[in-house]
């Protein structure tokens, strides 16, 4: 290849200009920076690695689903461990791995399920979404990637299957995310009792291709929406309605989410609040009905600091909150894991709020909550810590 000063004289040059045309010059300075571009740098996975740290009730969502980048996947799993986290909570959707019916492409939850397993990290697989062949059109409108009817359980039940047939080391899978928002169920009205069935099939199939899988129903969104809602269903009372629809045979564990706001950890559970100790109205209601061993996890959680946002707080409200909460989730006997909302998303830019609620930048800057969180699962001194 040409020295750069040379090529670039080439291109300017009164001959090449009158000769060349436009369109031309352009395509060429473009292969030009191209080539000069560093390449990406080469992923081996290396020895594997174990999660040093004192506290297992520690987990992270981590964001990789549309991160394409493999040196950037193994880096944020890196991070991960070394945080002290052994646990992670990935999104695996259903459409990107059978985009056409029956033929499955794991190139990509490959890529994910091999490098979390290289640094010791367990995975809890939230898996959902729908393929354009399982959505057919209802009443001439095109249905969103979250509506799924029952001609399709089947389908899904069996994607589940070979997801956890494939993936033996896999911890847990959370079946659906939120399907007590209309959002989350096709933008529509929300049915439990319709939940209640994908989850019936879908641990059916679970357990029939890999009987060591914990199954997780529920993934549950905190909300006080009430029964005439369009928008959703409070999540005490959907959970009550699953159990009424025979739920409680279907899931290893429930699933739920439950974020602070503006609320310290420690305020006290009101049916009338989000916050954080909302779960224990969740565990009252699984006492009520007799499911009092089932345990509970939190698969998603955390405080915003967005200076911008009404519901957020301060960065250091952020860390004191959050390592409160650690706390009292180990003194809760029938919890198994806190998973914070967010590790990391791949552009910061494109959301804003998830940015403010991760740990480490998209550009693997370590944000002081990271460190804080660090210091406590792994039993160091640390600036936050009493």
């Amino acid at each position: 290849m040409l020295p750069f000063p040379r090529l670039v004289s080439i291109l300017l040059s009164p001959v090449f200009l009158r000769g060349a045309g436009l369109v031309l010059r352009v395509l060429l300075v473009v292969w030009m920076l191209h080539s000069l571009a560093p390449a990406s740098p080469y992923v081996v996975l290396g020895p594997r690695h174990t999660v040093d740290t004192g506290h297992p009730v520690v987990c992270v969502h981590t964001r990789l689903t549309d991160e394409v980048e493999a040196w950037k996947i193994q880096r944020t799993l890196s991070l991960v461990r070394e945080m002290g986290a052994g646990t992670i909570v990935e999104y695996f959707p259903w459409p990107y791995v059978e985009q056409q019916q029956g033929e499955y492409d794991w190139a990509h939850a490959d890529r994910i399920i091999h490098q979390a397993e290289n640094q010791g990290l367990t995975v809890v697989a939230r898996l959902g979404l729908v393929p354009e062949w399982a959505r057919p059109p209802v009443e001439e409108k095109v249905t969103t990637l979250t509506y799924l009817t029952d001609d399709y359980y089947d389908e899904f039940a069996d994607f589940v299957g070979a997801f956890v047939a494939r993936y033996a080391g896999v911890g847990a899978v959370i079946i659906w995310n939120e399907p007590n928002l209309s959002l989350e169920w096709g933008s529509r009205p929300v049915d439990p009792e319709a939940y209640t069935d994908l989850l019936r099939v879908s641990y059916t199939a679970a357990h029939a291709a890999n009987p060591a899988v914990l199954v997780l129903g529920g993934a549950l969104a905190p909300t006080l929406e009430d029964e005439t809602s369009g928008g959703g269903l409070n999540d005490v009372r959907y959970l009550e309605r699953m159990y009424q629809a025979d739920a409680a045979d279907y899931f290893d564990a429930l699933a739920v989410h439950t974020y602070g706001f503006t609320h310290p950890p420690g305020d006290e559970p009101d049916p009338a609040v989000i916050n954080f100790r909302r779960v224990e109205l969740l565990r009252d209601v699984m006492l009520r009905y007799g499911d009092g061993d089932t345990p509970v996890y939190i698969t998603e959680s955390g405080w915003s600091d967005d200076p911008r946002w009404v519901n957020a707080v301060r960065p250091g409200q952020r860390i004191l909150y959050t390592l409160d909460a650690f706390e009292m989730v180990e003194d809760w006997p029938w919890a198994e894991r806190l998973c914070i909302w967010n590790f990391r998303q791949p552009f910061d830019f494109r959301n804003r709020r998830d940015a403010y609620y991760a740990l480490v930048s998209s550009e693997f800057y370590l944000k002081p909550v990271y460190e804080a969180i660090q210091a406590y699962a792994r039993g160091w001194e640390s600036p936050y810590l009493p």
